[in-house]
């Protein structure tokens, strides 16, 4: 190797197997090497590529740099082997491999000799247990129960406030998810790289970071593109979803009805469509296990042709759904039973409500988007009975495919009499859902709807938050213990009273008040 980079003044490499045999050699030139798409070579959480690799060095680019070091660690060779080469002969040998996550800080090892003979000479016996190691240390960091470790990205323009923001909602949806969040990083970018997002030197420290930390993917806030998603996908070895995929994958955990399931596999097969470029274990990293529920791995991998019949097939049987629940909706017209929609941000106890309200037993989680098939229950004021209508959960940049795919739920929302809005008033980000559920609805051409506005959750307040939502005109209760559910009952009546024979354009809209 020596002798053949100073003849031709390249720098030249091998990539070996740990049975000795030469997979690749690669021909670079006088200042770095490329090494090729690995994607074939074997692959596991906390395992290593099983390939070490050895190139020569010309002139000043003397030892290990950073660039080995990287390629090191994202490809998760088993070693980098750089050959000092002067005048025709090898000078000296320096080795480097990775360390177990937690070895006093240290990341690699690097050891420098002077002849080939002075190398460990049972090097493979040393590589398997520092990965069985590594596998180890990762494995007891591991929670109980948790199906992923990952590391959460936020970018952006916006300032640090916003980003914690972000990031606190973006963990909440990832522990629904059941992935065990070990890192939020923020990285404020004026313009989004087209090709990665962030930039490239920034996406490589924390694809290393990620690997320190023994996690198995990581899960951006804003949405990548398909060209995004598949570069960074081709850095690592490790799964990249974006928030569109991590809401579909609870989308797809709970649901439960028929027009559910198929209102979230439209959604999750619409979003990949285009995203169907990458192949092998590229494919697997962006599709399989969390983020890829729903339609699964094996639907996701056929050509697009088939993926195409399978949403027209979809869309068949939404709409036989969608007349299905017209009929409903004029039944319940002729019968004059008024429908009174509860909306608002995910968690922020609609289920709740409408279980203490109607007595019902509607499936009450303490997780984001925990309902998300509808449900309506009959609440009876006196001589008037009304409709009660669960929905699914707004939230911040709700993904238009969600949106696209539930377009037949969120159609039973015209039909309301009213909105019962429920705000969250243990949230510190109150004001910002209002804003997003305001945003959704006129984006639905709801904006106009009466609405019951309710602030939930009292009994979780001090007296600093009860100060902070001291402005908002709402009606005040506690769904889980009682308080004020008499006079949110009491508003419903009068509602139904003062509104019995007017049409809904003659009805005054109460609008949110701050000061």
């Amino acid at each position: 190797m020596a002798e053949i980079s100073s003849t031709i003044s390249c720098q030249t490499a091998l990539l070996i197997n740990r049975k000795g045999i030469i997979t690749h050699v690669i021909v670079g030139d006088r200042h770095g090497i490329f090494i090729p798409d690995l994607e074939n070579f074997r692959r596991g959480a906390f395992r290593l590529k099983g390939l070490r690799c050895i190139r020569t060095s010309l002139g000043e680019n003397k030892g290990i740099t950073s660039e080995d070091l990287t390629d090191l660690a994202l490809l998760r060779l088993d070693a980098m082997m750089v050959i000092e080469v002067k005048d025709h002969l090898p000078r000296r040998f320096h080795l480097a491999h990775l360390l177990p996550p937690g070895s006093h800080g240290e990341k690699w090892q690097i050891e420098t000799f002077r002849q080939v003979v002075d190398l460990p000479p049972r090097f493979d016996i040393f590589i398997r247990d520092l990965e069985q190691e590594i596998e180890r240390v990762c494995h007891l960091k591991a929670l109980k129960g948790a199906e992923e470790r990952a590391i959460l990205v936020h970018a952006g323009p916006h300032g640090e406030t916003y980003a914690n923001r972000c990031l606190d909602e973006l963990q909440r949806l990832a522990e629904t998810a059941n992935i065990q969040v070990v890192d939020k990083i923020y990285q404020r970018v004026a313009k989004f790289n087209p090709a990665h997002l962030i930039g490239k030197g920034k996406l490589k420290q924390i694809l290393v970071s990620g690997l320190y930390l023994g996690v198995s993917m990581i899960v951006f806030d804003q949405n990548l593109s398909p060209r995004q998603a598949n570069n960074i996908a081709k850095l690592m070895d490790l799964k990249v979803i974006d928030r569109t995929q991590l809401i579909l994958d609870i989308f797809a955990r709970h649901a439960k009805t028929r027009g559910g399931k198929i209102q979230v596999e439209l959604a999750q097969l619409r979003y990949t469509l285009p995203r169907l470029v990458g192949k092998g274990t590229a494919m697997s990293r962006l599709m399989g296990g969390i983020g890829g529920k729903g339609p699964g791995e094996t639907k996701l991998e056929v050509d697009r042709r088939r993926i195409k019949q399978r949403i027209t097939s979809l869309e068949k049987a939404l709409k036989g759904l969608e007349k299905q629940r017209s009929q409903i909706r004029k039944k319940r017209t002729r019968d004059r039973m008024p429908v009174f929609s509860i909306i608002g941000y995910t968690n922020a106890g609609k289920s709740t409500l409408l279980n203490r309200l109607t007595k019902s037993n509607v499936l009450v989680r303490d997780e984001l988007f925990a309902t998300l098939d509808p449900s309506t229950k009959a609440l009876y004021l006196d001589d008037q009975k009304v409709l009660l209508s669960d929905t699914v959960g707004f939230i911040t940049n709700m993904p238009p495919d969600i949106k696209t795919a539930f377009k037949a739920t969120l159609e039973e929302l015209e039909d309301s009499a009213a909105f019962i809005h429920v705000l969250d008033a243990s949230s510190p980000f109150i004001r910002e859902e209002i804003a997003a559920t305001e945003e959704i609805l006129r984006e639905l051409d709801l904006s106009e709807v009466p609405r019951i506005t309710v602030l939930n959750k009292m009994d979780l307040l001090d007296e600093r938050a009860r100060k902070r939502i001291s402005k908002i005109s709402a009606v005040r209760v506690s769904a889980k213990s009682g308080q004020g559910i008499d006079e949110l009952r009491d508003r419903i009546k009068e509602f139904v009273s003062l509104n019995r024979d007017l049409d809904r354009a003659d009805i005054k809209i109460p609008r949110l008040n701050f000061a």
